[in-house]
């Protein structure tokens, strides 16, 4: 089964590739949770306003940039995800090493790429 994924900076827009993302992640029935600044639904995923302890998130893919992520850090760590894809222009190395410290895995990749290539 599916491992489910986190889009945190999720958006309503359709140009916007987290948005893309969740289409595809959902075409391929991999379960979807997504947070945003805005709420709404995109296909059958409901972009959420306000921070949820999400269970059981295997991977969270990152759509913020890297001065938006440190809000953030504390969260998905305690979210406990097996990693953490950093899209691009998310790259930032201090929460790499933040994630490494916590047993976290962390991969500097295009989530659309990887699952164009079978290897999300």
């Amino acid at each position: 089964m599916p491992k489910k994924t986190l889009v945190l900076g999720a958006s309503l827009n359709e140009s916007r590739y987290s948005n893309i993302a969740i289409h595809r992640l959902r075409a391929r029935s991999i379960p979807v949770v997504a947070f945003g600044l805005r709420e709404g639904k995109v296909v059958d995923v409901t972009i959420d306003t306000d921070r949820q302890d999400y269970s059981d998130v295997d991977t969270v893919t990152l759509y913020l940039n890297p001065k938006r992520q440190q809000e953030y850090y504390e969260y998905i760590i305690g979210l406990k995800p097996r990693r953490v894809i950093f899209n691009p222009g998310t790259e930032n190395m201090e929460f790499v090493s933040l994630l490494r410290e916590n047993g976290i895995e962390s991969e500097i990749a295009c989530t659309l790429v990887l699952l164009s290539m079978n290897k999300y």
